[in-house]
Parts: structure tokens; C-alpha cells; sequence
């Protein structure tokens, strides 16, 4: 379900979002701005992963694991996961 909103937008922000339209990547402000909370949400997320691995670090220490194990541990993660 949408909610409905309104919002102020600066004229260098609204150029940029109206050359989104015009470029025909997206059809409507709407869109432009959902893309935009999504992407937000997405780094936010990453964030929160990075700083738990940090954290986990700082309390674990460092891992002796190779490269190459800990690439083929993740490409068999994300592939369970679908995401690859």
C-alpha cells in the first residue's frame, strides 16, 4: 500500500531527479525517490554488517583463513541464498 506525501525538494535535487525522468530510467518523481529510500536502506544494511565484522574482529581477532577458502565460503553462501 502507497502512502501518499509531500516533500520539499532543493532546485539542484529536483534538476537532478527530473533528468532521471527525462533519461527515461524512471517514469515519475515517485519512482526516482523510491529507488533512492531503497538504496539508502541497502547501505544501511551493509553498514551494520560491516561494523558487526568489525566489532567481531575486534573481539575474535584476526582469521587465519585464506583468501580463496573464504571467497569459495561466500560464493557457496550466496548461491544457497540465491543471490548468484
Amino acid at each position: 500500500m502507497a502512502t501518499r506525501a509531500s516533500l520539499s525538494i532543493s532546485e539542484p535535487n529536483e534538476r537532478w531527479v527530473q533528468s532521471q525522468i527525462d533519461s527515461k530510467e524512471f517514469s515519475s518523481r515517485s519512482e526516482v525517490i523510491n529507488d533512492l529510500i531503497r538504496k539508502a536502506r541497502e547501505i544501511e544494511d551493509i553498514r551494520k554488517r560491516l561494523i558487526a565484522s568489525e566489532l567481531s574482529v575486534a573481539e575474535k581477532g584476526w582469521v587465519n583463513t585464506s583468501q580463496e577458502v573464504m571467497l569459495n565460503g561466500f560464493r557457496e553462501r550466496a548461491i544457497a541464498d540465491g543471490k548468484l
